[in-house]
């Protein structure tokens, strides 16, 4: 009765700790870094009204001392027929059943001890990954687990979006340019002669090029569709040699400048920015780009 009312009372601390991560998230401005702006206001609402689910089935739901409807028997003493009294056998019987009672009692008293510690050490990790510990965005260790530029059309969500189709980035103001957009016409093959005179000017995180990581990293940032798990990095390559020396992998960079051809041997990117100003900056309030 016991394990089962413990249950009952970790089942709606933990959902109840998953509602106020969610509100709290909100109310700071940092759900943007799980999921999508426009998906804010409904995982708020829907937070708050499993929140009152929750609350109110654990008030309405009968409990396991409602349930516990056991005969415990008629009240009633049965004497043996003849009435002769057996005191040695009923003593002997009676103690059996206070001792088996005192080992039943402390057999449950550890399970529920044990039961407590556990439902504890749940609720404290629960509390310590959704509000203790600061939120994060991802990082390079997820671009190396996911293809980077991997899919054009990818990249041209927020194009699509807008009406545009793939193609008409080429001849659109590159002022407006991001990270994805860039990167976007260097994976469909923009060459030197489109890109001469353009100027580009990005904010992304540092990861570096496989193929040549001594000279070559992405200013690069992630898409998100609809929530961080499927989330899909873009970048635009940087010839910089030594940029190790000056720059974090996982740090936060603003670049400027032009592109050219590739000096690397090693890389693969064809095309890479050339920048002629470069400096670290603070991981923007929004660190996905949509």
């Amino acid at each position: 009765m016991r394990d089962r009312l413990l249950s009952r009372w970790r089942g709606i601390v933990l959902s109840l700790i998953g509602v106020v991560a969610i509100v709290w998230l909100a109310a700071t401005g940092q759900l943007g870094l799980y999921i999508h702006p426009r998906y804010y206001e409904f995982t708020v609402v829907m937070a708050v009204l499993a929140g009152i689910a929750v609350i109110a089935a654990f008030a309405l739901v009968p409990g396991a001392a409602d349930d516990d409807g056991h005969d415990h028997g008629d009240g009633h003493g049965h004497a043996d027929g003849g009435g002769h009294g057996h005191a040695d056998g009923d003593r002997h019987d009676h103690d059996h059943v206070h001792d088996d009672t005192a080992v039943a009692r402390t057999g449950s008293g550890w399970r529920t001890t044990a039961w407590v510690a556990a439902t504890a050490l749940i609720v404290a990790g629960t509390v310590g990954a959704l509000l203790v510990v600061p939120p994060s965005t991802l990082t390079s260790a997820t671009v190396d687990q996911r293809d980077l530029n991997a899919s054009a059309a990818l990249t041209n969500a927020a194009a699509d979006a807008a009406g545009q189709s793939a193609t008409d980035l080429v001849g659109s103001d590159t002022t407006t340019f991001t990270v994805k957009d860039w990167a976007s016409l260097l994976r469909q093959g923009a060459g030197e002669d489109y890109l001469a005179g353009k100027t580009a000017d990005i904010t992304g995180f540092v990861t570096p090029d496989p193929a040549d990581p001594d000279n070559v990293f992405y200013v690069a940032r992630f898409v998100v569709t609809c929530c961080a798990v499927d989330a899909q990095p873009v970048g635009v390559p940087v010839y910089l040699p030594g940029w190790q020396s000056d720059y974090a992998v996982d740090s936060w960079v603003h670049a400027t400048g032009g592109f050219g051809s590739n000096p690397s041997t090693s890389s693969t990117q064809a095309i890479v920015l050339e920048p002629t100003a470069l400096a670290a900056v603070d991981q923007p309030a929004e660190p996905y780009v949509y």
